[in-house]
């Protein structure tokens, strides 16, 4: 799946039931991601800090989904080792994890080539990651590879950017930004312009290419 791509409305079964993603993901906005398998040992932690953190992700007012190619019995015997080490976990699991032992959805979304999706070897190596957002386009993707395991700070400071954006949509946010932190105005934005939207003010950085494209506020 490009950016700005629609997910295809696909149906699945899952550990909290069979779901039709439109029709589950609602006016949410949705973290679907993938891991190699069950029962892998970096793919429990990253399950167990997403459901510890999944008050903030409701916050955000997103949903999070998981994807295997293991079968659905597979994924509720793991999901309680994953409560078992993770006992941080308020209460019972938060999110579905799908089943795709045919890896059809895996190869639908890009995570893999149709003539891979018979080998297991290759199979394992699929951990993505979609940013989805209500109008169920792809916003943002992450490819990981087997050995590493994903950051979910950086999960939910994507998700801040991304809302924010989409709020005030003459600006955009830099690296390392956080919530609070100085934003840049687009260039497409002239100082008369950015004078209305931010009356509070804002900083122009000389370059020594005489251009103007560096502003910065703090007052979105």
């Amino acid at each position: 799946m490009r950016l700005g791509q629609t997910i295809p409305n696909f149906t699945a079964d899952t550990t909290k039931g069979p779901i039709k993603f439109h029709e589950w993901q609602g006016k949410s906005w949705v973290v679907l991601f993938s891991h190699p398998a069950d029962f892998t040992p970096v793919c429990t932690t990253e399950l167990g800090r997403i459901a510890v953190h999944q008050p903030e992700f409701a916050k955000r007012n997103t949903k999070c989904l998981a994807h295997s190619v293991d079968a659905l019995n597979s994924h509720v015997d793991w999901v309680n080792d994953i409560k078992s080490y993770c006992l941080d976990i308020p209460g019972d699991f938060p999110y579905p994890i799908i089943a795709d032992p045919t890896r059809d959805l895996a190869v639908s979304l890009g995570m893999l080539d149709e003539e891979q999706k018979k080998d297991p070897e290759v199979g394992k190596t699929i951990r993505a990651l979609f940013i989805i957002s209500p109008d169920h386009k792809v916003r943002l993707s992450m490819f990981y590879p087997m050995s590493t395991g994903r950051n979910v700070d950086e999960i939910l400071r994507v998700i801040d950017s991304l809302q924010l954006v989409d709020r005030v949509k003459v600006i955009a946010t830099p690296a390392n930004w956080t919530p609070g932190t100085k934003v840049m105005i687009l260039p497409t934005v002239s100082d008369d312009e950015a004078n209305k939207l931010f009356p509070k003010g804002f900083d122009k950085v000389s370059m020594p290419s005489g251009v103007n494209y560096v502003r910065t506020t703090e007052n979105y």
